[in-house]
């Protein structure tokens, strides 16, 4: 028994009359005969009553009907999943996250990827840059979002997004009646950084941003992530720059403010993944970050 004798016994099961079925199959009519009459031979078992009318089922063969349909509509089904799959409609994607920008940017393009992938299984891993790559490059995520990435030649890197710097101050600052500051306003201020790990990083570059407007920053504090220094801004700690993505973060006594200073002041956000990766379910993910990187 074969997939194709299957599918010749249900067109017979179905029509009840040899005719039919071959002019349904698009084959003649002695060679269905010839195969429902080795499918019977094969079984050992009788499956149609023979007429001048045409045929009828029996006992076994209206068993082995509900059966090969069975068998038929999962072949059908997998056919169609597998399509789907190489469409990247199907799976799993795993997503390396980390940073601020898990706050606004990386949600907006996971909800448009799922709206438009529904039945892709989306994972996500909170990691640090270096744990990202090394994640990749042992396959256990498919992309990552970070900033700051080194050119690679085995890891590929997109800028998605280039985000305006915003300086969280507390509401009773002077400074927070403004519509903007500069980086010479914060001059004066007490600085908390992030991150306090994997350099170069978003201190570095706030370090080169000062450095560059004639002042050096009196950091008080370095902490791991942008919630952790917007939360000491509302105890009181001081100031501390953040991505726009940050600023979707309300806190009490806090406010966000635009920073104007050099050319270069803004945090960019990039996708990762592996170079030689031709994955459907890459592929259409990427589709999606670009898309929304045009608009």
């Amino acid at each position: 028994m074969n997939f194709r004798t299957l599918k010749y016994f249900v067109a017979v099961a179905q029509e009840l009359n040899i005719g039919r079925a071959a002019a349904r199959l698009n084959i003649s009519q002695p060679p269905l005969t010839r195969q429902i009459q080795q499918l019977e031979a094969s079984l050992g078992v009788k499956l149609f009553n023979r007429s001048a009318k045409g045929v009828e089922l029996t006992n076994s063969g209206e068993l082995l009907l509900e059966e090969a349909q069975n068998i038929l509509t999962l072949v059908e089904q997998a056919e169609e999943r597998t399509k789907r799959a190489d469409r990247g409609e199907l799976g799993r994607l795993d997503v390396g996250i980390f940073g601020s920008a898990i706050l606004d940017a990386i949600p907006k393009l996971l909800l448009a990827f799922r709206q438009a992938y529904p039945d892709v299984n989306i994972i996500l891993h909170a990691l640090s840059k270096e744990d990202q790559i090394e994640a990749l490059r042992q396959r256990r995520i498919t992309v990552g979002f970070n900033r700051f990435v080194e050119d690679l030649p085995d890891i590929a890197s997109e800028v998605i997004l280039h985000e305006t710097i915003y300086v969280a101050l507390p509401d009773n600052d002077p400074l927070a009646a403004q519509p903007s500051v500069t980086l010479l306003d914060l001059a004066s201020r007490p600085f908390v950084l992030f991150p306090n790990a994997g350099r170069p990083n978003f201190i570095d570059r706030v370090l080169q941003w000062c450095q560059r407007e004639g002042f050096s920053p009196r950091v008080v504090q370095e902490v791991g992530d942008a919630v952790a220094g917007i939360a000491l801004v509302a105890s009181g700690f001081g100031v501390c720059l953040v991505s726009e993505s940050a600023t979707t973060l309300m806190m009490p006594r806090i406010v966000y403010r635009p920073v104007i200073g050099p050319a270069d002041l803004r945090i960019d956000l990039s996708c990762l993944y592996r170079r030689n990766d031709q994955s459907p379910i890459l592929q259409a993910f990427l589709s999606i970050v670009r898309r929304g990187t045009s608009t």
